[in-house]
């Protein structure tokens, strides 16, 4: 696969804010620097050339036009304008995953197409970074060269490498764009190889390395200055930087601040994943130290809630942890064959599916991913994996059918654990872990996979879909990648996309906790963090390897424009965490609030100096509108905004005053921006209390409104039609003789010829030549049954489609030899439209029995809250599983509305039509001077035409059922309508 890059407005405006700030400096050649040596010649000394570097051109743009462009951008991307120049530093902050190392690379384009400069340097603060940065360059280089016509050269300064100094030499003496990446422990610590920049080296014609380099008066741009020390801050001044560009999500010193995409914006504007998270917690509880996990409870109507948990078993070659389906009353203790640790109270008291809790007698309580009792890190461990592979399980089977491969990461501590140092061979721990977790829940949820997706998993074999990336030395042994950094991760850095590919089997990867940074994948779905023992990494690192966005088989980014209100349905990123769903959360969105520098409360004091249309907020005003907000119940007493005023902007009636009213866009975008709690708040989610599960779903207490409704529309019927099949033959007739056309046969003719030169990845021959001819004749000897062919595909009889096919114009019919396949369709396609039309018009139902309530009982009930289920209130059932957005906001819309009842009809309730069975959406009841029963077809489309043939018939037939139905209702104070909605507003009665 190859990776696919398109322009995004917010990388080009974070590009152009950084060259803006030049604006005004003319485009020049670069400039030739030449190297002397004096020598003696004939007693005079003389100074010989004996080295040439091209250098940028000098900025003659003075500091004080900077820092009057500096604030144009400032005010441009919404920054606090800077008070004074800070030097030539300047700090682009963006949030991980949205992009930062393709920014600075075309802005490197951009700043040599307006100004000239050609000569960088990327200066990363570790070996992985640099691989990763590398690894960028290489796979962007087509995507840029149809925007510039332009390549970079560039390579990786490491002394270990003997083509270094050839790379510096060609990056000095070049005129083309070049560009250096180096991790500045390459040259910025005491270490013998750092030291030879600074030598004195025969290669460089007696010259220093780092003279040569500064030379060149390279532009510097940083990737992650917030782990740069001074020291190493120091050091990259020895390169005369002709000025600094900075790039980070997290940055701690900030220098005249260009632009800013925070980890709200990203979120906001749908640039990153969504979080979820699995929280594993572990609690020992007074009574005892026996261990218990709670998976789930499951709910029915034909018993008492039920809770799946694991605990300890005896059995005759040890103990064994096991699942079983417990119900109240259940004795752990005798269950567990009479283990100690469950004598004291381990009796099930309560099992509550509201609250989502099971008690014990002994006053133990038990929350879904809460390990409880005598849990080790073994078993933690291996909790976190089997809860990584059913999400992964879960994820997988719904994005395989879409092309999209999904990828797991474990953060593992020590290389040795998943494999051992002395037998390369020999699985390590969490290997041994992984493979009998993963085979369990293979068989445990076959029954949930479709057949496609369940013949690919069983294409591998469980030994071949994971794999760790971690450093191996010459003898073929595993290090551990804190030894040696220099090669660590080196296949999973240089081989992206084939690791996206379906043929490769990986699809689980382990990693050391070095892989932190530097590297991610856009395919990364589950992040498992198993636990460190001296662990410094923060929340934000560990997530920030999966924030991208996905990509598909082909590479092509599976954004909001492809997704829609489908993007935060497959961008979701789950993260396992090894502790509760609220410890991470809260430690994750702290760590966010440190990073974010917006006000997070509506107080007179960040209200002061805000910018309206033709005016600014003084204290008074700024008094004011706190009052107002206070009032209206906008915000509480810690000044945090409430729901009530994210619902009053939404419908459009936020309350002001008279005399700010204009200014309400003005003052909506503060509060917006100040709304970060409830962003992130969105943006991280407890995976757990998404899930639903039910043996059986059944009505509600609102299914006694609804019963009146279902008498009306319970009957089942059966249809006949009586038609004119000579008026069938003499439409179609017409309709083929006035639209009919083909696509001709098109052949297209290449020439080609073999390349001078031949890469292993490109083809060996090179099109020159391509002529396309358009050809009146069937390119095949195939003989077609016409009559067979067209009488199968529209159920009509031999004899019928041979008097339509006699009756068309000869011209008509001589477009089957051009193309017969194409005739087939076409004409097949006229008939089912004329069939449909006529069978409208001459269907006629009558009941043929009634349909039983039961079939309202929904057995195995599964979904994710928001995902594919709501929770209602008007509803029939107090859950409603939703087949798309757009019935998502439709039933969401009908718990607002003064709506009695409504009930998403079963896929049971099928009505018979010509065209197949049809399940209609909502039945919903309105009393308003009349009874209004209601059956609403949820569409994205009212046109008709939009609709496809076959679904657009269907909904005609059911129309005339419903209009049987209604007509033969004795209630005169009544009406039975069926219509076709994209909204609740396109109901009558609303």
């Amino acid at each position: 696969m190859k990776f696919h890059f398109k322009e995004q407005q917010y990388q080009v405006d974070a590009v152009n804010s950084v060259c803006d700030l030049f604006d005004g400096q003319p485009k020049k050649e670069l400039i030739k620097y030449i190297f002397y040596k004096e020598i003696k010649k004939d007693g005079l000394i003389e100074k010989e050339i004996i080295y040439n570097t091209f250098a940028n051109p000098k900025l003659l743009v003075r500091d004080e036009e900077i820092l009057h462009n500096l604030k144009i951008v400032q005010k441009r991307n919404s920054l606090k304008p800077s008070k004074r120049f800070q030097g030539l530093n300047f700090t682009v902050e963006m949030e991980t995953g949205t992009g930062k190392t393709y920014v600075y690379t075309r802005t490197i384009f951009e700043l040599n197409k307006r100004y000239g400069f050609s000569k960088f340097i990327i200066m990363v603060p570790s070996v992985a970074i640099r691989e990763g940065v590398h690894k960028s360059l290489e796979i962007t280089q087509d995507h840029f060269k149809e925007i510039y016509n332009k390549k970079l050269r560039f390579f990786i300064y490491d002394t270990k490498r003997p083509s270094n100094l050839t790379n510096i030499k060609s990056f000095a003496e070049s005129n083309d764009i070049w560009v250096m990446i180096m991790n500045y422990q390459a040259f910025a610590t005491r270490a013998k190889e750092a030291r030879k920049i600074y030598e004195e080296l025969d290669l460089m014609n007696s010259n220093r390395p780092i003279d040569v380099i500064r030379s060149t008066r390279p532009i510097v741009i940083i990737d992650e200055p917030q782990k740069f020390g001074k020291t190493s801050e120091e050091k990259i001044k020895e390169f005369d930087p002709l000025f600094i560009l900075r790039y980070s999500a997290t940055h701690k010193n900030i220098f005249n601040q260009v632009y800013k995409l925070d980890a709200i914006d990203a979120f906001e504007k749908k640039l990153v994943k969504k979080i979820s998270v699995k929280g594993i917690e572990v609690k020992n509880t007074t009574a005892t130290t026996g261990y218990l996990y709670l998976d789930e409870i499951i709910l029915s109507d034909k018993h008492y809630p039920k809770a799946r948990i694991e605990f300890e078993v005896k059995q005759q070659n040890g103990v064994k942890r096991v699942f079983k389906t417990l119900k109240e009353g259940d004795n752990l203790y005798e269950l567990s064959n009479n283990l100690t640790e469950y004598k004291n109270g381990f009796v099930i008291k309560e099992i509550n599916g509201l609250t989502n809790e099971v008690k014990l007698i002994n006053g133990t309580v038990l929350k879904p991913g809460v390990a409880q009792g005598e849990v080790n890190e073994e078993l933690l461990k291996r909790i976190q994996i089997r809860e990584t592979i059913k999400s992964h399980f879960e994820k997988e089977q719904i994005l395989f059918k879409r092309g999209i491969k999904v990828l797991s990461l474990f953060f593992i501590d020590e290389v040795k654990k998943y494999r051992d140092y002395d037998a390369p061979q020999a699985k390590g721990e969490y290997a041994k872990i992984f493979e009998e977790e993963y085979e369990k829940l293979k068989n445990e949820m076959k029954d949930l996979f479709n057949q496609d997706y369940f013949a690919h998993l069983d294409s591998f074999s469980t030994d071949d879909i994971h794999e760790g990336y971690f450093s191996i030395d010459k003898k073929g042994r595993l290090k551990d990648a804190k030894e040696n950094d220099e090669d660590a991760y080196e296949l999973i850095m240089k081989n992206k996309e084939r690791l996206l590919s379906f043929d490769t089997p990986v699809r689980f990867i382990f990693s050391h906790s070095a892989l932190k940074e530097g590297w991610d994948n856009p395919n990364i779905f589950q992040i498992c963090t198993l636990r460190y023992s001296r662990s410094t990494i923060s929340k934000r690192q560990e997530i920030g390897r999966g924030l991208r966005i996905c990509v598909d088989r082909n590479g092509y980014r599976m954004d909001k424009q492809v997704l829609g209100d489908e993007f935060f349905d497959i961008n979701n990123l789950t993260v396992i965490a090894n502790e509760s769903y609220e410890s991470f959360a809260k430690a994750l969105q702290n760590e966010f609030f440190e990073d974010i520098d917006r006000p997070l409360t509506f107080t007179v004091e960040n209200l002061k100096g805000l910018k309206l249309k033709n005016r600014e907020i003084d204290e008074v005003l700024a008094n004011r509108l706190v009052v107002t907000f206070a009032m209206n119940g906008y915000i509480d007493e810690n000044f945090h905004l409430s729901d009530k005023v994210r619902e009053d902007i939404e419908k459009d009636k936020l309350i002001l005053p008279k005399d700010l009213q204009e200014y309400e866009d003005d003052i909506i975008k503060f509060v917006q921006k100040i709304d970060a709690s409830s962003v992130l708040r969105n943006a991280i989610e407890d995976e757990k209390a998404k899930n639903v599960k039910l043996e059986k779903l059944t009505p509600n207490e609102n299914f006694a409104k609804f019963e009146e409704f279902w008498n009306k529309i319970k009957f089942k019927t059966t249809y006949r039609i009586d038609f004119d099949s000579n008026e069938l033959i003499e439409k179609v007739i017409e309709r083929i003789n006035k639209e009919l056309e083909v696509k001709r046969v098109k052949i297209e003719i290449v020439e080609s010829e073999q390349k001078e030169k031949i890469r292993l990845d490109e083809n060996m021959f090179e099109a020159k030549k391509r002529v396309v001819l358009q050809s009146d004749i069937a390119l095949n000897n195939i003989r077609y049954d016409l009559l067979g062919e067209l009488s199968r595909s529209t159920y009509l009889k031999r004899e019928t489609i041979a008097k339509i096919l006699q009756g068309i114009n000869p011209s008509k019919f001589d477009l089957f030899k051009i193309n017969p396949e194409d005739f087939i369709i076409k004409v097949r396609d006229i008939i089912e439209e004329e069939k449909a039309t006529i069978f409208i018009s001459a269907i006629n139902y009558d009941v043929s029995g009634e349909f039983e309530s039961e079939i309202f009982t929904i057995n195995n009930f599964k979904g994710k809250i928001d995902e594919d289920i709501i929770k209602v209130k008007k509803h029939i059932y107090d859950y409603l599983k939703f087949d798309s957005k757009i019935e998502k906001e439709f039933a969401k819309n009908l718990e607002t509305g003064d709506i009695i009842v409504y009930a998403k009809l079963p896929g049971k309730f099928k009505i018979p039509t010509p065209a197949g069975y049809y399940n209609p959406d909502f039945a919903i009841l309105f009393k308003k001077e009349k009874t209004i029963y209601f059956i609403a077809e949820t569409k994205g489309s009212l046109k008709s035409m939009e609709l496809k043939g076959k679904e657009k018939a269907k909904i005609e037939y059911a129309r005339k059922h419903f209009s049987y139905l209604s007509d033969h209702q004795t209630d005169d104070n009544s009406k039975l309508i069926y219509k076709v909605v994209n909204s609740i507003e396109d109901l009558d009665f609303v």
